[in-house]
């Protein structure tokens, strides 16, 4: 598998990355379901969407990028490119989700060519549970010895925001 694409952050106001990808809710109505072949009609009449044909490629296992925001002590998506879009006004509250989010800093330390495995110098882990902040910390992995092919079959998909102490506040 190829190392994936990050889910952009918008963390209190500042623009970075999440080495995660929360899921999405299955069903709801504002998350519209737009295929290669929409985009494709959306780009030849010049309405956008086009540019977002790099999502489908091994890099982007999920054919989509959110972007998400912690604001005041809530956990939202904000926008999807690919093959969802966010229909409505203003970011949706992400109450389905609890877990952790991985926000990597700093330079990779090491690089896992496989989901989410990369180690940066820096991780801040900040658990979230129905939508809600509950507790952060910093991880500095500088000093730490890393596996990379435990790290790369950790950080696949699906897996990659399950930590050893960030099971509660």
């Amino acid at each position: 598998m190829t190392a994936q694409m990050h889910e952009e952050l918008i963390l209190d106001g500042e623009r970075t990355s999440m080495a995660f990808c929360p899921p999405l809710p299955e069903g709801h109505p504002r998350i519209i379901v737009y295929d290669r072949e929409q985009a494709a009609r959306d780009k030849k009449a010049g309405a956008g969407g086009g540019s977002d044909m790099w999502i489908y490629s091994t890099a982007c296992w999920r054919r989509y990028v959110g972007t998400w925001e912690v604001r005041d002590g809530r956990f939202y998506l904000a926008g999807l490119r690919g093959q969802y879009r966010l229909s409505g006004e203003g970011p949706l509250l992400a109450d389905w989700f609890t877990g952790t989010l991985r926000i990597p800093r700093g330079n990779i330390i090491q690089y896992v060519h496989m989901g989410f495995g990369s180690v940066y110098e820096e991780e801040i882990h900040i658990r979230i549970e129905g939508g809600v902040v509950v507790s952060s910390r910093v991880i500095d992995n500088r000093s730490k010895e890393h596996d990379e092919a435990e790290l790369g079959w950790r950080n696949l998909p699906g897996g990659e925001n399950r930590f050893d102490g960030d099971d509660g506040p």
